[in-house]
């Protein structure tokens, strides 16, 4: 009996066994035409084999590419298409350089502080009034959505004012948008059990310190 850890190493195996030794004949086949015919005949094989292949763009070219793969570059045909480098196949890819610049505020978001940093390029009086208070019911909701029990006016302002370098600044923070009507437009709401237990919790609290 055979075993598998006696035959030699499948390099796809995705392709299984028989077309690995196919493949093997083909390179042992002298005249080219029928090396090209069973070449071609193998490219058949492996379409069906990964039908799934079939979605990819250019896939027959996909096929020939682990054909000469699988053939350890040894398989000379006639391909449709340029024969593969082993040294460029094998190539490592470049290091990708990641964003560098920290985020003060992660559940703000980073183009929440880039867009507050270049508030101060802005001179129109009413586009930056607009910009103020988008911006600051936007970073509401967006700490809610990280935080979905509640959050001081005061703190929406004065974070605001920090990433926008003391440009824009909320003379009435009561004035943003309530913290209920932002929780049930992200499907939150006070039927939340979270929102409920901790919102009670905090009254609780509140009750408890003004006796004291």
């Amino acid at each position: 009996m055979e075993y598998n850890t006696t035959r030699g190493k499948l390099i796809l195996p995705e392709y299984g066994r028989n077309v690995q030794n196919m493949i093997a004949h083909a390179m042992e086949i002298a005249d080219r035409t029928e090396r090209n015919r069973a070449a071609q005949a193998i490219i058949e094989v492996m379409g069906q084999l990964n039908p799934h292949l079939r979605d990819v763009d250019d896939y027959r070219h996909k096929l020939w590419t682990h054909l000469f793969v699988m053939s350890d570059f040894q398989l000379e045909v006639d391909s449709p298409y340029e024969i593969p480098k082993q040294e460029v196949l094998n190539e490592k890819p470049q290091l990708l350089d990641y964003p560098k610049s920290s985020i003060r505020y992660g559940h703000y978001g980073k183009y929440t502080q880039s867009i507050l940093e270049t508030a101060k390029t802005t001179e129109d009086a009413g586009e930056k009034e607009y910009l103020k208070n988008t911006m600051a019911n936007f970073m509401k909701k967006q700490y809610l959505s990280h935080n979905n029990d509640a959050v001081e006016n005061n703190v929406i302002a004065d974070h605001l004012k920090e990433l926008s370098k003391g440009e824009l600044i909320l003379e009435n923070p009561d004035e943003l948008v309530n913290t209920n009507t932002l929780l049930r437009s992200m499907g939150i709401g006070s039927n939340n059990k979270k929102f409920t237990k901790s919102n009670n919790f905090k009254q609780k609290q509140k009750k408890k310190f003004k006796k004291q």
